[in-house]
């Protein structure tokens, strides 16, 4: 089996006494393994041998570089190919480089020297390529549903399935379900197990940002198109391109703006603010709002031509509250990832804590219950966490926090874990935000509106 840094090379030459020189050059690198041929159709025929890169002359008793390349194109679009050529022609240069050859060089006593350099060019970005590969394949198994998503639960099962269904095809996903239940964590598991996955995952929190600016921010601007825009910006349905877009609080968007989105998502391009032309992309596109769409479209807060079109395949994230022993499964996994990451000695909980978990509702789901066992590890003395380490605000019931009119409790129990987290980093709003995995502007907004105080 040959190693993942053996560069294989082909070199295409007539002229026998050049090729073996060239031959014989390229061999001095134990990593390099080269064949040579004399015909463009002795190479094309063991293309299947997939080389990862192949000098080719331009004149070929059998075929000109422009066509042969073509060929060779047609069916590896990656390897590299460098022409070497006994003239010096820049109009046919310039055509092959178009054409996708990776260089052009001119047959002279230095040829083999500068081969050797643009080869040794061509090896650093192959090895740069197998290794975003590697990190691609750790990702997509890092978002692995079954890896990223813990859960036993048959509510979880289901979901795992939806997921898998997800990923086989480009349709829309339109995720649902309330404040911390793990949209966006769904959202990357789907793309990095789609064909998708080796485009970038582009996440967009539309109530994160300014009313005045998210038409800049989706579909970028050019410069000088308001006051501000000192250059051109590419919005995220252009840095989406060939990935996926996930559009987070999609209810929050405005009627302008949802006009603008069905007419984008319609005809597949995106025009920059102060652009004229239309820019094509192609991204797929998945939604998520912790809001019920329907009453929002009932409301007229929503359009329902938008509605439709975002609705694609609907996936209704569960409370936390109605999965059972997923709640001690989470905790202990977010537990053991805290101790590591604090160097502390593993935790536990009782089994009085254990049931002080299951009897809460979690109006703020999995994300409170992370901030909940994080300090409680903090608070505990000794290696096992007890029921008075546990700070759960009680709500009155859990009918009561499982209603749509119990967002002003979700809103208090956010406020809350959000101040213990302030108040144990001295006001540091970076390091809270990271740790809650939210955006410091959250924190901001909720400062400014007096739900939660910085000493």
């Amino acid at each position: 089996m040959i190693a993942s840094s053996t560069l294989r090379i082909f070199v295409v030459e007539d002229n026998a006494w050049y090729g073996e020189l060239l031959e014989y050059k390229l061999s001095q690198n134990p990593e390099y393994i080269v064949r040579r041929f004399t015909t463009a159709q002795s190479c094309l025929d063991n293309l299947n041998e997939k080389p990862d890169l192949i000098t080719l002359d331009y004149t070929l008793p059998d075929g000109t570089g422009d066509v042969v390349l073509r060929q060779i194109k047609e069916r590896l679009p990656e390897v590299a190919v460098i022409i070497i050529s006994g003239q010096e022609d820049v109009r046919t240069a310039v055509g092959l480089l178009r054409q996708g050859a990776y260089d052009y060089l001119v047959k002279d006593e230095e040829t083999a020297d500068r081969l050797w350099n643009t080869i040794g060019n061509v090896n650093q970005q192959l090895a740069l390529r197998r290794e975003n590969e590697r990190l691609r394949e750790q990702i997509g198994q890092k978002y692995d549903p079954q890896r990223a998503i813990l859960g036993k639960s048959p509510q979880m099962q289901q979901l795992f399935s939806l997921v898998e269904k997800a990923a086989r095809t480009n349709i829309t996903v339109s995720l649902s379900g309330e404040t911390g239940t793990g949209k966006e964590l769904v959202a990357k598991a789907i793309h990095f197990r789609s064909e998708r996955r080796n485009g970038a995952f582009v996440a967009v929190n539309v109530a994160a940002i300014p009313r005045e600016l998210i038409e800049s921010e989706l579909f970028g601007h050019e410069k000088g198109s308001f006051t501000g825009a000192v250059s051109r910006r590419i919005g995220r349905f252009e840095e989406a391109h060939r990935g996926t877009l996930f559009l987070d609080e999609i209810a929050e968007l405005d009627l302008n703006l949802q006009a603008k989105l069905l007419r984008v998502l319609q005809e597949r391009e995106v025009m920059r603010v102060g652009g004229s032309a239309p820019i094509p992309f192609d991204a797929r596109l998945m939604v998520a709002t912790h809001r019920d769409l329907t009453e929002e479209v009932k409301q007229g807060r929503f359009r329902e031509d938008l509605y439709y079109r975002l609705l694609g395949l609907p996936i209704l994230l569960p409370p936390l509250r109605d999965r059972g022993q997923d709640v001690l499964l989470l905790a202990q996994s977010f537990l053991q990832t805290f101790c590591s990451q604090n160097n502390m000695a593993d935790c536990r909980l009782s089994p009085d804590a254990q049931q002080k978990l299951l009897r809460y509702p979690f109006p703020g789901n999995v994300r409170e219950l992370k901030a909940v066992v994080e300090l409680a590890a903090v608070l505990a003395d000794g290696d096992t966490i007890h029921p008075q380490d546990l700070s759960l605000r009680h709500a009155s019931t859990t009918q009561e926090a499982s209603t749509p009119d119990g967002d002003e409790s979700l809103r208090t129990q956010t406020a809350a874990i959000v101040q213990r987290y302030l108040d144990n980093h001295n006001g540091n709003i970076l390091q809270v935000a990271a740790k809650l995995q939210i955006g410091k502007s959250t924190i901001y907004r909720m400062i400014q509106n007096n739900e939660i105080r910085v000493n």
